[in-house]
């Protein structure tokens, strides 16, 4: 069994690092958000995502493609949205109210995008093959935090060098192209 959660965590590890969108996603909240609700926020939807792959098991891999780019555009574009139209600070804001507000928008940005990915196929496939569901989901799910941890700290790393303003704006523009790349993706 602990071989399975290696081999989930392992697997799904590399194939979220290679190419993974929500990287990008979760630096650019990271420089606008503190770091506790950016963390929750990516959590809860990794957990969640990767409950419904196991869920699901290979079904999952049967969505519509041109269901899951129309979702994922639309959350990029509305993540983009949020992000510049947030009043500017010099720092993050420690107020009660802005944690929720981040972590909803760190939630939806990343459980509303990037749907049977290639994680989520593995998690799905690993189900289906072995049938040992709480074991690949832990392996699956911690390796999805594992990511996003490194994302988190790449945005953090970025917001000490680089003036939030400018950070806004590149967030911004991340997001946007974010959101193109996943639109042109309905064309195939």
């Amino acid at each position: 069994m602990f071989y399975l959660f290696l081999t989930s965590y392992s697997a799904i590890l590399i194939s979220e690092l290679v190419g993974d969108k929500s990287l990008y996603t979760i630096s650019s909240l990271a420089t606008r958000f503190r770091f506790l609700p950016v963390f929750c926020g990516f959590t809860g939807a990794f957990m969640m995502k990767m409950l419904i792959a196991v869920m699901l098991g290979s079904v999952i891999t049967k969505l519509p493609s041109v269901f899951v780019a129309i979702v994922s555009t639309a959350m990029f574009f509305l993540t983009a949205v949020v992000i510049w139209f947030k009043k500017s600070e010099a720092g993050p804001v420690p107020r009660k109210d802005f944690f929720s507000k981040a972590v909803l928008i760190t939630f939806a940005a990343i459980f509303f995008s990037e749907w049977a990915d290639l994680g989520q196929i593995m998690a799905a496939t690993l189900t289906a093959r072995y049938g040992l569901p709480v074991v690949i989901w832990t392996g699956a799910t911690l390796a999805l935090v594992t990511k996003g941890l490194l994302a988190l700290v790449l945005g953090y790393g970025l917001r000490k060098y680089i003036p939030v303003s400018v950070l806004r704006i590149v967030s911004v523009a991340v997001c946007v192209t974010l959101g193109i790349l996943s639109a042109v993706s309905l064309g195939r």
